[in-house]
């Protein structure tokens, strides 16, 4: 980008105290970036690629007669893919049942199954508003690794008696139904119970279903998913109250749903009783969904990722913002014409700050609204955030590239070299964006980038909710980030402000 700029008029006597003053010293920057057709063009080229990028992702997408994600009382997206055993609940009652075992199989190529820890496998009971996906429910549970459990509506969880189950240990549950409230026990021996945990589940009406269930979620590693079956062994089923009674109903609910892994090979899910004890085979979930489980949904990042390329935009103007004066040489008359050197170089950054801020609020706010829409036209599942969410997002990039376009005005500062801050910047934040969008980038490397790295500020894209009853793969490339949004922001903060301060300090000592 060409600059041509008019150098400052030197004070005449008497000027002083005019020519010093900080609010002059602001107009006077201002004055100089919007006479730059080519920096003030450059902030239009930022906004408009965020744009850009928001409508590539909208169009490039296309999921239409995809079966739809189910969504939980919560409004958000759930996987609800269970093997229920189940019979009516008209009213008030409860079910009792022993679990002697849980066990998983997960593959080991793809026609072998071997035994395996799935450490949120879950057995136990369920009281549900019918078989719909995302219906209302409460249930008590074992599990494979985190001991017994009390869950709700999908996204509720608390820790019972720890411990695994087994012939020689099994493990009593409880559940009683009063009108939507639903409280969970546990005991060692039938019959000295420890209560749980009580829970409201409102819909609960006529349609209601209770009984047994088994989930079984995938198996995660370093490298990926696996689908799992588990097997669970139940003895000791006792019902009271306004049961239908009969013959219990078996069947896999959710099959269809694009948040079932589905069975693997040579497995299926399966009921049977024999003596009073039952063995159910199931696999799935009954959890809020994640990025893994629904690797086609699509997050606000997806929409932004325009924001690397807008970096790169904004890097070069505010790195050009003090290097063109080294360039043409009229550095040491900015210097002259205020003595108080460092408050130019705060000028210049509140300036080419303010204008950054401006401009990517702008394209965020453009791009977000405009990007979901096509998304969802085309099918394609958008997970949802709340409006104070969404505004957190589109000033957390205004905020992204002002203070990366501070950043590089500092590096500037201190190389005095245009294309050595362009480059320097870019590396530091730019490069691990885009290691972190590799997705088989080790997570311990993928976390440390996010974290200690100037791109740790690429938080602030992030909606996603990390659940810690729901085994996934958190990572900034599925759009986990180990900080919080703000938090992952001050890191870039902190290396800016650290860049002002050496600048400033070099601005001092040298340009004399």
């Amino acid at each position: 980008m060409t600059a041509t700029m008019t150098p400052p008029r030197r004070p005449g006597p008497g000027e002083q105290a005019g020519r010093d003053g900080f609010l002059q010293l602001l107009h006077a920057e201002w004055t100089k970036f919007r006479t730059v057709l080519g920096w003030v063009g450059g902030m239009g080229v930022a906004a408009g690629l965020v744009v850009m990028f928001a409508l590539l992702a909208g169009v490039s997408s296309n999921q239409e007669g995809s079966a739809p994600v189910p969504v939980g009382p919560g409004g958000g997206p759930v996987t609800d893919s269970f093997y229920f055993v189940h019979q009516p609940l008209t009213g008030n009652g409860s079910i009792t049942v022993s679990v002697s075992e849980l066990k998983s199989r997960i593959p080991t190529s793809p026609s072998e199954l071997e035994p395996g820890t799935v450490p949120w496998s879950k057995a136990g009971l369920i009281i549900k508003d019918g078989t719909r996906q995302g219906s209302p429910y409460a249930a008590i549970m074992v599990t494979g690794g985190n001991g017994v459990r009390m869950q709700d509506n999908y996204v509720n969880d608390k820790a019972g008696p720890s411990g695994a189950v087994s012939a020689e240990a099994p493990r009593w549950l409880r559940l009683d139904r009063s009108g939507d409230a639903v409280t969970g026990y546990a005991s060692t021996d039938g019959s000295r119970w420890t209560k749980v945990g009580t829970v409201h589940v409102r819909g609960l009406g006529k349609n209601t279903q209770g009984g047994l269930f088994v989930a079984s979620p995938p198996d995660v590693d370093g490298m990926g998913t696996r689908g799992s079956v588990s097997t669970a062994a139940f003895g000791d089923l006792r019902v009271q109250g306004s049961w239908a009674g009969g013959e219990w109903k078996g069947e896999q609910l959710g099959q269809e749903s694009p948040t079932f892994s589905g069975y693997p090979e040579n497995a299926s899910g399966s009921f049977t009783e024999s003596g009073g004890r039952y063995t159910v085979v199931g696999a799935g979930d009954i959890a809020p969904a994640v990025r893994e489980s629904l690797p086609t949904g699509g997050t606000l990042s997806d929409i932004l990722t325009g924001t690397f390329a807008a970096l790169i935009a904004v890097i070069v103007v505010g790195a050009l913002f003090i290097t063109t004066e080294y360039r043409k040489n009229l550095i040491h008359v900015t210097l002259a014409a205020s003595p108080r050197r460092s408050r130019i170089l705060v000028a210049k950054a509140i300036v080419l700050g303010a204008v950054t801020f401006v401009a990517g609020f702008a394209g965020a706010a453009v791009a977000v609204p405009l990007g979901e829409r096509l998304a969802k036209a085309n099918g394609v599942y958008v997970f949802p955030v709340a409006a104070s969410t969404e505004l957190r997002v589109e000033l957390g990039i205004a905020a992204l590239l002002a203070t990366a376009a501070v950043l590089a005005l500092a590096v500037g500062t201190i190389l005095r070299s245009s294309a050595g801050a362009v480059t320097t910047v870019i590396v530091a934040i730019v490069l691990p964006y885009i290691l972190n969008a590799i997705p088989f980038m080790p997570a311990s490397a993928s976390d440390w980038l996010a974290r200690v790295t100037p791109g740790a500020a690429f938080a602030v894209q992030q909606t996603l909710v990390e659940y810690p009853q729901v085994e996934s793969i958190y990572t900034p490339y599925n759009g986990y980030y180990p900080l919080a949004p703000w938090a992952g922001f001050a890191v870039l903060a902190a290396y800016a402000v650290a860049a002002l301060a050496v600048a400033a300090f070099l601005l001092h000592r040298r340009d004399a």
